[in-house]
């Protein structure tokens, strides 16, 4: 670029886009640092929760009756995917949207498409699901609106249908936080609960870690309404941990891409600086040949 009015308005350009990346990369780093902050505080008692049940049911010589972990053949089941309703977060949203898709057209395949209850989460993937002519319910990403509460709503909407019999079966489709710059698309049962079930039948724990111990409960009213009680308090953890992970996935997604997004303008404002000095003192070269030119001319 030799126009030095043009390069001087690149580099205006590309300078404030530095600006706005790196504003944006310290907003997604507290959201982030808030979110793995939550994270860290309900993991423990999310295990907590699993370690009990597992435990209760490790000590019990007979099988317990367990409705939300009765496994049957799925005739119509639940799908739930979460992605942003924002962009500026790299292959975030792309990644999700195409192990959305094949996880759907796998069901759809076996089951009929009108089989398969779609639950979608963030602007993204609601797009990317009305381009492909798939009819869902819509909310807001969980980056937007993530409580508990919401997490409870949603799970035991879920426990009501597979009880009643309506659905045979609840997958979860998200992104898991490992670190800041790598999250892995996952799918997930989440109903029936397959690892409650491997401990009925004598199986490993719901944690899948811990040794199995042997403890002497007293509960009352019975066992089964015991252990029934607190298995759904299990899925809503469950579920909110899930989105919970979806939330903070997105957020270190977006650091890492405004990060990037800020370095790469950095380098190139070096090489349009660089470009605007050069082109200047062309232009300066250019005008003191044609001062030496002229003077010499005079001379003559």
């Amino acid at each position: 670029m030799s126009n030095l009015k043009e390069i001087r308005a690149r580099i205006a350009s590309v300078a404030s886009t530095e600006k706005i990346t790196s504003a944006m990369k310290m907003v997604s780093a507290a959201k982030l640092k808030k979110s793995e902050r939550t994270t860290l505080n309900f993991l423990p008692y999310k295990s907590k929760l699993n370690e009990a049940l597992s435990n209760y049911l490790g000590s019990l010589d007979e099988k317990v009756n367990i409705p939300l972990a009765e496994q049957r053949k799925p005739k119509r089941v639940a799908l739930v995917a979460f992605s942003s309703s924002s962009g500026l977060c790299g292959v975030y949203n792309s990644s999700i949207s195409k192990l959305f898709l094949s996880t759907y057209n796998e069901y759809a395949n076996q089951l009929g498409a009108e089989n398969v209850d779609v639950h979608l989460f963030g602007k993204k993937i609601a797009e990317f699901a009305e381009k492909n002519g798939i009819k869902a319910s819509i909310h807001k990403s969980v980056s937007e609106e993530l409580s508990f509460e919401l997490a409870t709503q949603l799970s035991d909407q879920m426990v009501e249908q597979f009880l009643q019999g309506r659905i045979d079966c609840v997958v979860m489709v998200y992104n898991h936080h490992k670190n800041a710059g790598v999250q892995q698309p996952r799918v997930e049962t989440v109903l029936p609960l397959a690892t409650q079930s491997q401990t009925l039948n004598g199986g490993q724990a719901l944690d899948g870690n811990a040794e199995q111990k042997v403890y002497d409960y007293l509960v009352e009213p019975s066992k089964e309404e015991f252990v029934n009680a607190l298995v759904p308090k299990v899925i809503h953890t469950l579920f909110y941990a899930i989105m919970l992970d979806a939330m903070t996935a997105e957020h270190g997604a977006r650091m890492t891409a405004m990060h990037i997004a800020s370095d790469n303008a950095a380098n190139l404002l070096v090489e349009l600086r660089r470009d605007y000095n050069h082109a200047r003192q062309n232009v300066i070269t250019s005008e003191l040949i044609d001062i030496v030119g002229g003077a010499e001319a005079l001379n003559n």
